[in-house]
């Protein structure tokens, strides 16, 4: 019987001298170690993917990215969503009228308005709405609910009507609606004086 012997790779015929790097780093050397093949094909892969992608989404822009896929998705929920009804001044002064309706508009008011109107209304970033001045409207109840529900993006103030159910914006549309008048020291007057309030 004959003996065949298998060559020697030529990592295994080299001397651990010759498989250390020229490098030194503390009185440390390291060996000259190939890759897996695994990890190269997954790097070499994520390179392609990335590359690809930002063809496919940044330069040609021939699929939607997130955002447009985002902006159609709302612009498809906003067309759907329901209108808010109209609320007449006569409903939000009956709702003026209800105690528990009103302390309801309270704790939303505490909860959404405070940190910018101040806890009794007297106004920090926003107007004070105690006084008898109004920046937007001349404040009537509808006027004050115009604004809650539909917001003054110029001024920082959010649109309320998709955060908030109808009940709770028309309850506190009714909690504002009993600071009108009150004269709490705080912000200065803003916009124009409202006779009646």
């Amino acid at each position: 019987m004959s003996e065949t012997k298998s060559e020697p790779s030529a990592a295994a015929t080299k001397s651990d001298e010759e498989l250390l790097m020229d490098h030194e780093y503390d009185g440390i050397q390291e060996y000259d170690n190939p890759l897996p093949k695994w990890w190269v094909w997954i790097f070499w892969g994520s390179v392609v993917w990335g590359a690809a992608y930002y063809v496919v989404y940044h330069v040609t822009q021939s699929a939607p990215g997130v955002i447009a896929e985002y902006d159609a998705e709302a612009k498809k929920a906003g067309a759907s969503a329901p209108k808010l009804a109209a609320v007449s001044e006569e409903a939000l002064e009956k709702a003026m009228g209800d105690s528990a309706g009103v302390a309801s508009g309270k704790a939303v008011y505490a909860l959404r308005c405070a940190a910018c109107h101040g806890d009794k209304g007297q106004g920090l970033v926003g107007p004070n709405l105690t006084d008898k001045h109004w920046v937007h409207g001349g404040g009537k109840l509808g006027d004050i609910y115009k604004v809650v529900a539909e917001g003054v993006p110029a001024k920082g103030m959010p649109a309320w009507d998709k955060q908030l159910t109808p009940a709770e914006l028309t309850s506190v549309v009714a909690f504002v609606g009993t600071l009108r008048g009150k004269m709490e020291a705080g912000k200065a007057p803003e916009g124009k004086e409202a006779p009646g309030n």
